[in-house]
């Protein structure tokens, strides 16, 4: 009976609103517009919230204005326009109206429906901000964090996020905490990050709920809890987020704190793949090229590299050149194998520049030359890499690309056998056969002053070949 009487007297309401309306009061007119635009007690209908709200806008209601920009922008109950969705924000921010001032500093910023202007969206930001409209006060914000309009300033940033953040405004709480991470106009501080992170997960921004997820796996600003670090971002993945889908799929593959799944690993990489994250295409390729929570599949193996190689994964690209170059699944073709390996050799994957190396040397899929392949075994060696030292130390050995250098040669030697190198280790007590006590001498201070000015990067093992 109550819920008749509401539905009763809404309906007087509206029959109320129509009647006023069609002799002209403004106010009726937007009233009627707002109700078919809600669909409040009569079926909503956009051509006819339109209608009524055109007629208030040309009377001058600002509020009907700013709401009938929205239908144009939207394309509801009209044929889309932005030029004329910035005109009608434009009537209704002129009076004064924060949506609307905020909804115009927007086209400005995308520019739709007018010149993209930075300086001009942060001047209707402002004004929208300053009558205390907190979604305005982050758009404000992220002007001066990213430099939009007005030069970088971190505390201005600071302070209208946080304006905005102590609303309850959820891209503002999570931008402050971004903010707090990265120490950006604040000492970093990954609990305070984690204290804003939370209000924004709370609401359900996707971003937010992912770093909640990643700091609960990686103890940043809390005691480490796997499952709740892969309860947080199941539901970051829910709503799409990318970036989350991969780190839950890493982390399920892993068996990072957790029971390993690998099945449902490769359903989160999945999903972040088909979106066009490249590692998680990667990690795809790995797990139907081993039979990992999958069928082996090298079809398939070799489609999802291809996928994150494209993007310039160089991880991928080398995958690929192996592949080309032992025809896994596919005819052998040194030449794509070259090819591959070029493009992660220039981004700097040393198994990559090894091997393009070998290739060089060989005249495999590229024209032979000892020079080229020098060089490329000297960029792979220097990163680390015990085979490219072993096979530096043989063009040494032999004076292919350089002039012969027994003592440089027996340097790379030793550094590839104390790398772990199996040959260089069987093959090094044969080599100082040939050397003089001197010559030994000077390939173990070599060594060792090359293992000096690398031991910044000595944690950083190669990838086996």
């Amino acid at each position: 009976m109550h819920r008749q009487n509401i539905t009763r007297e809404t309906y007087q309401t509206y029959v109320w609103f129509r009647q006023a309306a069609e002799r002209g009061d403004a106010y009726a007119q937007f009233n009627l517009g707002l109700m078919y635009k809600k669909g409040e007690c009569i079926e909503r209908d956009y051509a006819k919230a339109f209608k009524w709200l055109r007629q208030a806008a040309m009377q001058g209601l600002a509020f009907a204005q700013n709401h009938l920009g929205a239908l144009y922008y939207n394309g509801r109950g009209v044929e889309k326009s932005d030029p004329e969705a910035a005109c009608w924000f434009r009537h209704a921010a002129e009076q004064g109206d924060a949506s609307a001032q905020q909804n115009l500093g927007q086209m400005y910023r995308k520019g739709r429906g007018v010149e993209l202007n930075h300086e001009l969206a942060l001047a209707w930001f402002y004004r929208a901000a300053e009558q205390g409209v907190a979604s305005a006060q982050n758009l404000l914000a992220e002007c001066y964090l990213f430099g939009l309009g007005a030069s970088v300033n971190y505390p201005l940033a600071m302070a209208w996020c946080r304006k905005a953040a102590v609303q309850g405004e959820p891209q503002a709480q999570l931008n402050l905490g971004l903010m707090y991470q990265r120490g950006q106009g604040v000492e970093a501080s990954d609990a305070q990050a984690l204290c804003w992170f939370r209000q924004a997960a709370a609401q359900g921004e996707p971003v937010a709920q992912r770093q909640l997820g990643i700091a609960y796996a990686e103890a940043l600003g809390v005691r480490a809890d796997p499952l709740r670090a892969v309860a947080w971002l199941q539901r970051s993945g829910d709503q799409g987020d990318k970036e989350a889908q991969f780190h839950l799929g890493a982390i399920l593959a892993g068996g990072q704190g957790v029971e390993q799944d690998e099945a449902r690993a490769l359903g989160w990489y999945l999903r972040a793949a088909e979106q066009g994250h490249a590692l998680a295409q990667y990690h795809l390729g790995n797990m139907y090229a081993n039979g990992r929570g999958v069928g082996r599949d090298e079809q398939r193996a070799l489609e999802w590299y291809r996928r994150a190689a494209d993007q310039g994964a160089a991880n991928a690209q080398f995958n690929l050149g192996v592949i080309f170059a032992n025809g896994q699944g596919v005819p052998k073709d040194e030449d794509k194998a070259a090819h591959w390996y070029k493009l992660a050799a220039d981004q700097g994957d040393a198994s990559a520049q090894n091997n393009l190396g070998v290739l060089y040397a060989n005249g495999q899929g590229v024209p032979q030359d000892d020079h080229l392949a020098l060089y490329w075994y000297g960029q792979a060696a220097e990163q680390g890499h015990t085979l490219a030292q072993y096979n530096l130390g043989g063009m040494y050995d032999s004076g292919r690309g350089v002039a012969r250098d027994s003592v440089r040669s027996y340097m790379w030697m030793l550094l590839a056998a104390e790398g772990g190198d199996e040959t260089a280790g069987a093959n090094k007590s044969i080599a100082a056969r040939r050397l003089s006590p001197s010559e030994i001498g000077s390939a173990l201070d070599l060594a060792r002053q090359w293992q000096l000015a690398h031991a910044a990067g000595a944690d950083a093992g190669p990838r086996p070949n």
